[in-house]
């Protein structure tokens, strides 16, 4: 058996670089580093899935309609509180198209539309119309739908077993906090609140479930495969083995679609009642208040800073609404990047009667972000010293440092002015904010099968999904990049259980963990092609490398041959192996860093903030695929400029209804609000594992709303502290200041 092996690495980016010594184990190959030359990783190649989804041929759990299929849906109590007395379903069961009813047995509902029963129908009219003959008996209660309703004394209480307000333990260096507070040149104050944000996932939540005996076959939009394979085993009380979660393709997450959750209990309980296929997809009112949001947050602040700009003391207190969930927190998390700062912490979560939050793209960190670099901004403002300056003196973060620089530049930095200088109706500001992310993937956390066949071709395969990534693309790169191989050669399949394990998308998580299985997989499976060749030709399976499509003898040209070739020397038809997602060990860095820079142009006369510029550094790790992490840096400034100017989740006071539960009222960024956007890639040799892989899902979204605020305030002269910084907000603060003065 073969021994591991210490093996020295060049780590970094341009002239940040050092050597690190790492074991490597005996079944891994040697870990790409700054020394690696590529072939096909980072390049900007085309999705491999790109032509089946532009063409229509990508099938969506949407798409799938199997004979014999009924439609699934709900009875949903109206109010945001209620005891549930009855319900009679009789009418409705009487309905010729109705075939399977499942009763949730929901006795108390504590937000609007909580789902009570699950119908199956043969038609969407008819499960309209058997909806409709449900009767239900109950008893609408108080209710605090608003945080404000859930935070005074004597409000509602939203569970019969915990009060609305939920404290979690301080960190006990309040003393020491107040008492270097007193020390500090300068104190500042803020503070700051964010709105709660829906997923808004183009495809809604859906499942198709279908029973052949006592397999069930499920089509989901997920980002966990596995993950709703377990849910509905364990719920159905069969083995994993019996069921098999297919998600080739889907619409969209963010965090909201782990889990088979009641959609998908329903579908199969309701194919199981019925002996037939039902599909449920919810609608889009059913999206936007029963299947999670990003919580609120308010965000009381206090920092310490000395004349010279060094950061003392910090002390923050966060409220946060998680509906009828749990766990509201807002991140703080550069200033934990910017050394060991003396922080005291509070956190509070306010239950309310309004549908659980879920994770959201890097959940609690756009919220976090977005109050602390405002009081860093406030603080570099209280003692005259540049934002930007303030934060290179203070980060000690490399790859940030470079991106602080970078940015400036491609920004026009120099050309800011003083805050608050510019007059006149329009006046243009720049602002600046910071990202940082902590994924260099999940040991253990993946498998994946390479094969290559008799003709030629190869095929890397696993079950878990991709949503919207580009993780088979990411797995055809890396065997062609292994293999020595053009990319039509190799065909990724992904998002079926009957495949090797893979990991939920979710905490930029996926490429980082499925990556070195997949090059674990290749290089085993070359190293058997190798061995097989080298018998041919008498040789050493050392000697023997891939690159360009040939087995490459690197001591004697003559001796080298085309992998088709090579492939057809194969006795058993195929070679395959299975990859294993090894250790971790050391990185360059531990965490990633991303940095943005916002130039706004704000209309004062009706408070309309308009984005004319966003610049995005962002620390990538190797970069697989350059045009996918493009997309991925793209996607999350986008999504940030609507988190930082339309989206807000508006809540009825009295009804306890949400008021703007569909696409046309709440408020989403369109084409005409993108301004310019800049996406630079640092390619960083991180190590951390085999392909020096990093998640930048969540990193991209982190510091957007926070770049916009800060450039507002350099505009303006003064802090807008609420998101979204819609026109009512913008002209409320251009008042304030007007009043100040």
């Amino acid at each position: 058996m073969e021994a591991d092996r210490k093996v020295k690495l060049v780590l970094g980016f341009g002239d940040q670089r050092r050597e690190i010594e790492v074991n490597v184990p005996a079944e891994d190959p040697i870990p790409w580093d700054a020394t690696t030359k590529f072939s096909v990783v980072g390049t900007a190649a085309p999705r491999a899935d790109g032509v089946a989804k532009v063409t229509g041929r990508a099938k969506y759990t949407h798409d799938m309609n199997l004979p014999g299929m009924l439609y699934g849906g709900f009875v949903r109590c109206p109010v945001a509180k209620a005891t549930i007395n009855g319900i009679d379903w009789s009418a409705a069961q009487a309905h010729p198209g109705v075939k399977a009813i499942h009763d949730f047995k929901v006795k108390q509902t504590r937000y609007a539309h909580q789902h009570l029963i699950a119908i199956a129908a043969e038609s969407r009219q008819a499960l309209e119309q058997a909806i409709a003959l449900v009767k239900v008996d109950y008893k609408a209660l108080p209710h605090a739908a608003r945080f404000e309703q859930a935070m005074v004394d004597g409000a509602p209480q939203v569970h019969a077993n915990r009060p609305n307000i939920e404290a979690y333990s301080p960190s006990g260096r309040e003393k020491a906090v107040q008492e270097a507070m007193q020390s500090a040149d300068k104190v500042v104050e803020a503070t700051c609140t964010t709105q709660v944000q829906n997923h808004c996932s183009l495809e809604s939540h859906g499942i198709v479930a279908h029973w052949e005996g006592e397999q069930l076959k499920i089509w989901a939009s997920t980002q966990a495969t596995f993950g709703v394979r377990r849910d509905l085993a364990d719920a159905m009380n069969v083995d994993e083995a019996n069921v098999q979660v297919i998600c080739e393709y889907m619409g969209g997450g963010f965090g909201s679609k782990f889990g088979a959750g009641y959609p998908g209990l329903a579908a199969a309980n309701l194919a199981k009642l019925s002996g037939r296929p039902v599909k449920v997809m919810l609608d889009r009112r059913e999206e936007m208040t029963d299947v999670g949001n990003r919580p609120d947050s308010v965000q009381t602040m206090k920092l310490g800073v000395s004349k010279d700009g060094a950061l003392g003391a910090y002390k923050v207190d966060i409220v946060g609404t998680p509906g009828v969930g749990r766990g509201a927190g807002a991140r703080n998390p550069m200033i934990y990047a910017f050394e060991d700062r003396l922080v005291a912490r509070t956190e509070r979560a306010v239950a309310t009667n309004a549908g659980a939050q879920q994770a959201f793209r890097a959940p609690g960190h756009p919220q976090g972000s977005f109050a602390l670099e405002t009081i860093l901004d406030l603080a570099a403002e209280a003692i005259g010293m540049d934002p930007l300056e303030f934060r290179i003196k203070n980060d000690p973060h490399p790859t940030r440092k470079a991106q602080y620089k970078d940015g400036g530049a491609r920004i026009g930095w120099k050309n800011r002015k003083p805050n608050g200088s510019e007059a006149g109706r329009f006046r243009r500001g720049f602002g600046v904010a910071s990202a940082v992310w902590y994924q260099i993937g999940q040991p253990q956390g993946a498998e994946v099968l390479c094969r290559i066949l008799r003709d030629g071709s190869v095929q890397m395969r696993n079950g878990s999904q991709d949503i919207g990534t580009g993780t088979r693309t990411l797995m055809q790169i890396i065997g062609a990049e292994e293999l020595g191989l053009s990319l039509d050669r190799v065909v990724p399949f992904i998002g079926d259980t009957r495949d090797p394990i893979g990991p939920g998308s979710g905490g930029s998580v996926t490429a980082p963990t499925v990556a070195p299985a997949a090059r674990q997989a290749a290089y085993l499976a070359g190293k058997e092609l190798r061995a097989v060749v080298a018998k041919a030709m008498g040789a050493s399976a050392d000697d023997l490398a891939f690159s360009q499509g040939q087995v490459v003898h690197q001591k004697d040209a003559t001796k080298s041959m085309a992998f088709a070739d090579a492939c057809k020397l194969i006795d058993q038809g195929e070679i395959s192996a299975l990859g294993k997602r090894s250790k971790n060990f050391q990185a360059f860095e531990g965490t990633v860093g991303g940095v943005q820079f916002a130039e706004v142009e704000v209309d004062c006369d009706y408070g309309i903030v308009r984005l004319k510029k966003v610049v995005a550094l962002q620390d990538a790790g190797i970069i697989i695929n350059r045009r996918q992490a493009e997309s991925q840096l793209n996607g999350g400034v986008i999504q940030g400029i609507s988190y930082a100017l339309f989206e807000e989740r508006v809540m009825d006071r009295q009804l306890g209804q949400m008021v703007n539960a569909d696409m046309e009222m709440y408020k989403i960024a369109g084409a005409v609000d993108m301004p310019e956007i800049e996406s630079v890639l640092y390619d960083v040799s991180n190590g951390g594992n085999t392909t020096g892989t990093a998640g930048i899902a969540e990193p991209t979204m982190i510091p957007t709303a926070a770049a916009i605020a800060g450039a507002v305030h350099n505009a303006l002269g003064v802090r807008v502290t609420s998101l979204p910084m819609t026109p009512d907000r913008v002209l409320a603060a251009l008042a304030q200041k007007e009043k100040g003065k």
